[in-house]
């Protein structure tokens, strides 16, 4: 069983700066929670979620949020708190709906009313069990109902139903584990904290894409290995191409300097945890996106690099607001929608336009990795087609869904992906990744070559396009 981790994990990252750089995590600290939540008797009863296959049982007691899928129903969590959910607002629309909004999130979720005499889960249908059978359908039917891309990943995920007649205690996580590696993508996951069970799905295809260009003696085989490599990375980037002046913020997110007089440097190290909490995410990193862009123009340069290679993700807005301050005129950026049954979502539209007193739109590289996943690549979706942005690098890991989270009956967390972005031409980079447009651009993140001659590629390569 592989349980290397290497994605998504942002703190493990940050630690390779942390080595770097000796500072101090920003404790956390509480703030007011100003969201909005209507009075209880105004949504008591069930509520669902129908292309998340959530159900929300409201009162003027405990809330239950409920799982379902074709197999039956499973709790999430049974003292579920409304006012906790990810800071949305909420609006009630007539009697029917309930509309949660909140500037985490891009977009609107719709709650449907359900009749009280027959919602989608009821208590009595309520799976808590730990045999391997009824477990194995629930995970089976929570990706046939859910998941997004058996097409596009080429599985034929019927034909797997009928390893149900093979599961036993015993093996039932090593079959699901087989299930999760077919579909090779980095939003699959199965976490079991009980019996030590965290298997990624994309671990085993970022392990060989990392390694493809190291000797064996530097081949990664664990996290360490990786931590390694990557502190050596950082501390060649630091030294040898910002001369060891680098600033950063008290959380070692984003990390900035000059390479020489005319190119400037940032390397944005997550798309999350910039606020205390949920309430602050967006203004913390605002204020702390001025003061780089305030660096950045009273420095006077005319061309930029952008480092995201050791980026895996975190919160889509985030890296929309971070988007906006290398945006010249707001344009389409992206389409999203989701499954929902055989069909999908409305595909709606999303646009990214510019944001703070100071927009950088001089010639842009942007770098990217297999590492570079999830919000990441939002970000770089949002960019590849500005005119003056060049992608040099390699493709990023391909998977750009919010994952979606359903619990199954022994409490095993299953995530998969549920969603599907497409740029503003309407073109899916879903396992493929986005990457350089031509082979000159393709450059290793991580190369023997380049650790034995102390150098980086890839910044290198970017200041070649940025001299012409």
């Amino acid at each position: 069983m592989i349980n290397i981790h290497l994605c998504p994990d942002v703190k493990s990252i940050k630690r390779l700066v942390e080595l770097l750089l000796l500072l101090v995590i920003f404790a956390a600290c509480e703030s007011d929670n100003d969201t909005t939540v209507p009075p209880e008797n105004s949504i008591n009863g069930f509520w669902s979620i129908p292309e998340k296959g959530w159900v929300f049982e409201f009162t003027d007691g405990k809330n239950i949020f409920y799982n379902t899928n074709a197999a039956g129903c499973s709790i999430q969590d049974d003292d579920f708190v409304l006012q906790d959910f990810y800071e949305f607002d909420f609006d009630v629309i007539g009697e029917n709906e309930l509309i949660a909004s909140s500037e985490l999130s891009d977009s609107e979720i719709v709650f449907m009313r359900l009749p009280n005499q027959n919602p989608d889960c009821l208590p009595d249908q309520i799976s808590d069990t730990k045999d391997p059978i009824i477990n194995f359908d629930h995970f089976w039917n929570i990706f046939n109902d859910y998941y997004a891309f058996f097409e596009t990943r080429n599985i034929d995920w019927a034909q797997y139903e009928s390893l149900r007649d093979q599961v036993t205690a015993d093996n039932f996580y090593d079959i699901i584990e087989e299930l999760a590696y077919l579909l090779d993508d980095g939003h699959v996951s199965i976490y079991d904290e009980q019996n030590g069970i965290e298997i990624n799905s994309g671990d085993p295809t970022l392990l060989e894409k990392l390694n493809a260009n190291l000797s064996i003696d530097l081949a990664i085989e664990n996290e360490s290995d990786f931590f390694d490599l990557g502190n050596e990375k950082l501390r060649t980037i630091f030294n040898d191409y910002l001369g060891g002046n680098v600033e950063s913020d008290e959380r070692q997110n984003i990390l900035w300097g000059l390479i020489n007089d005319d190119t400037g440097y940032i390397n944005i190290i997550t798309m999350e945890g910039y606020g205390t909490d949920f309430n602050n995410e967006l203004s913390s990193l605002n204020l702390l996106l001025d003061s780089i862009m305030d660096d950045i123009e009273s420095s006077g340069v005319s061309k930029l690099i952008i480092d995201i290679r050791f980026n895996d993700g975190g919160v889509d807005t985030v890296a929309l607001n971070i988007a906006s301050r290398f945006i010249d005129q707001e344009r389409i950026s992206y389409f999203k929608k989701a499954r929902l049954g055989d069909s999908f979502t409305e595909n709606k539209s999303f646009s990214v336009g510019p944001r703070g007193n100071f927009q950088f739109t001089g010639d842009i590289v942007l770098l990217t990795s297999p590492f570079t996943i999830s919000a990441a690549e939002l970000f770089t979706l949002c960019l590849k087609d500005v005119p003056y942005v060049t992608v040099v690098g390699e493709n990023t890991a391909g998977a750009f869904s919010t994952i979606l989270t359903h619990i199954l009956p022994n409490g095993t967390e299953v995530g998969l992906s549920n969603e599907i972005y497409s740029d503003a031409q309407g073109t899916v980079f879903e396992v493929v990744g986005i990457g350089p447009d031509n082979q000159e651009n393709y450059i290793p993140f991580l190369s023997t070559q380049d650790f034995q001659e102390e150098k980086d590629s890839g910044i290198d390569r970017a200041l070649e396009i940025l001299k012409n």
